[in-house]
């Protein structure tokens, strides 16, 4: 199976799509997306999916109703692995960094963070 960070920007569209509906036929699919191509590319964009295993299929009639296999914590968790190791040198430390150092990040997102820092040093006792 691909990991996350290897599907291309509009694979990852399509499986944010499924994981958001929990499950999505082809054309629910082409209703969410941006800019969406054809149909038959919408379906065989999914059956590329479902052939790398990240969304499997059940039958609703005559309809294709597409299911992602993973549970979304898990993929996220795969694509984080990924991000650490590929652009930060497997260095959490280095993400954590990057993210306290984001003017973006919201005063009430750092004080979760520094909770969550300290709850790992106790051994994750909350």
């Amino acid at each position: 199976m691909a990991t996350p960070a290897q599907l291309s920007r509009r694979e990852r569209q399509i499986m944010d799509i499924v994981y958001r509906r929990g499950a999505a036929t082809a054309a629910e699919v082409m209703a969410d997306l941006p800019d969406a191509p054809s149909y038959s590319a919408v379906r065989a964009a999914l059956r590329l999916l479902e052939e790398r295993q990240h969304v499997k299929h059940r039958m609703d009639g005559a309809r294709y109703v597409f299911l992602p296999t993973v549970p979304r914590e898990k993929a996220q968790r795969t694509a984080l692995h990924h991000l650490v190791r590929t652009f930060f040198a497997g260095n959490a430390a280095e993400v954590v960094n990057a993210l306290v150092e984001d003017e973006r990040m919201a005063p009430d997102d750092l004080d979760r963070l520094a909770r969550l820092i300290e709850d790992a040093r106790r051994g994750g006792q909350a």
